[in-house]
């Protein structure tokens, strides 16, 4: 079913809400530190690619056509894949910086999905993530238990009670502890593949 995710105005228009009410400075600490050749992982409308540093070289990539289209009036000189987190048409060791900004929370795998950000990461490269996660509350948890099939039925993909720290962490990156700052479901870090 497609869902809101999939339909690009209405996500424009639900994400720029959201930026106005407090997602802005968020979404600005996840383009803003990105350096060198850069992967906007679900990059959907492009709202991260004008936000990226002067020298900035970008590469998009979402599973929605449409969506695509529209990334591509924002930014015109980046480069924009139709591809799926779980299988990165890139090699090995390609970008210094990987963006994900909720992305992780609709991809069908995880754990795959991370596999190949780790893969497509450069010696020495940065995954800068941006994600909503499930609650350390309990009751909100079971709540967003509740609620995460018709959300997700609605939204096109998203799961709201996802552990995405524990997911990134569990596939051998290594979290900073330094960059990663919380509020409620909310999460922002860097992390780096670990060594072997």
């Amino acid at each position: 079913m497609r869902g809101a995710e999939q339909i690009p105005w209405l996500y424009d228009a639900s994400m720029a809400l959201l930026e106005r009410a407090g997602l802005g400075p968020w979404r600005r600490w996840l383009a803003e530190g990105a350096r060198g050749l850069t992967l906007d992982l679900g990059c959907g409308t492009g709202r991260n690619l004008p936000l990226l540093p002067a020298g900035t070289r970008a590469v998009g990539v979402d599973t929605c056509r449409e969506s695509l289209d529209r990334a591509r009036r924002r930014a015109p000189a980046a480069l924009l894949v139709q591809a799926r987190a779980e299988e990165l048409p890139f090699r090995p060791g390609t970008f210094e910086t990987v963006l994900s900004g909720f992305i992780l929370c609709s991809v069908t795998d995880p754990g795959l999905a991370v596999g190949e950000i780790r893969r497509v990461l450069a010696t020495g490269g940065i995954l800068r993530a941006l994600e909503h996660v499930r609650s350390p509350v309990p009751w909100k948890a079971r709540f967003q238990d509740w609620t995460q099939p018709a959300w997700t039925a609605f939204s096109g993909g998203c799961h709201p009670n996802r552990t995405t720290e524990h997911t990134v962490g569990s596939s051998g990156m290594v979290i900073d502890p330094e960059s990663r700052r919380a509020r409620d479901t909310m999460r922002r870090f860097e992390a780096r593949p670990g060594k072997g």
